[in-house]
């Protein structure tokens, strides 16, 4: 009787462990993305209606998108969607023509890039953003331009998160590998110690094997309290690995939701995600 009792409760939960993770499987794969863009509660970043282009060709039309404190962000979507506009445009480098972009509760659309960093606003575009002819070390020192002194500390700190940085200290950054490069790039931006780091395509470029790699030290980034705001073109891996994601299609908002539920969204899978 003892042992007819066991066996039976057994199989009762292993069929209610089933059932459950079959109900869990599919919630995962019904999941509906959200097409509400805002974030209630306060936001470190908040953009609202954001119209944006380059002279007067408009890109993006009536976007919205919060950054809160400390969150992981990722902005993903087909070519020429708008994703590194938003970032540009934020930084300052645009041409604004509608809508409102607040850090920490002020109003920056009409800030120029010099001003904008002050604030607390680091950005790392996807090409150019090394000095080629300089060391690295000199490409650390020049992220702290618009500090008095360079601060010996936030250069150790740099080289404690990419140590072949200090391998490299006195190397050229020109010389330097494309994941290599890219450190040097997020290194210098972080010798303000930005409050919100703004990352436009990290991985492009990059060894396949050096992919997680790069989004490992972006995670390290995001636990030491810094925000990330990031335009990603491998939208499947940053959605895994962010807190909320963004779909932009043609300049404008598309879905806006956990990253996780963005990827088990069938529509967004079947639309931008490949299936």
């Amino acid at each position: 009787m003892s042992n007819d009792t066991t066996e039976h409760g057994a199989s009762t939960e292993s069929t209610e462990a089933t059932e459950s993770a079959e109900a869990s499987e599919s919630t995962a794969t019904s999941a509906n993305a959200s097409r509400d863009h805002t974030l209630d509660g306060e936001s470190m970043l908040s953009i609202r209606g954001l119209d944006a282009g380059y002279g007067d060709l408009q890109i993006l039309t009536d976007v919205d998108l919060d950054v809160a404190d400390g969150e992981y962000v990722t902005i993903v979507g087909p070519n020429g969607a708008g994703k590194s506009t938003v970032m540009k445009t934020i930084f300052g480098l645009t041409t604004h023509m509608d809508g409102s972009i607040e850090f920490d509760g002020n109003p920056i659309q009409t800030e120029p890039p010099e001003e904008i960093i002050h604030k607390g606003i680091g950005f790392v575009p996807q090409t150019d953003n090394v000095f080629p002819g300089l060391s690295v070390r000199e490409n650390l020192e020049m992220g702290a331009y618009i500090l008095d002194d360079v601060p010996e500390d936030r250069i150790e700190a740099v080289y404690d998160r990419f140590p072949i940085l200090r391998e490299r200290s006195e190397q050229k950054a020109g010389n330097l590998s494309g994941g290599q490069r890219q450190m040097v790039a997020m290194g210098r931006t972080l010798m303000l110690d930005p409050d919100l780091l703004l990352l436009d395509e990290p991985s492009a470029g990059l060894a396949p094997d050096l992919v997680a790699d790069m989004f490992d030290r972006i995670d390290q980034i995001n636990d030491s309290g810094t925000a990330i705001l990031m335009v990603e073109q491998n939208a499947k891996e940053a959605l895994r690995r962010c807190d909320r994601g963004y779909v932009l299609v043609d300049g404008e908002n598309r879905y806006t939701d956990r990253g996780e539920t963005l990827l088990s969204d069938q529509q967004v899978r079947k639309d931008f995600l490949g299936g």
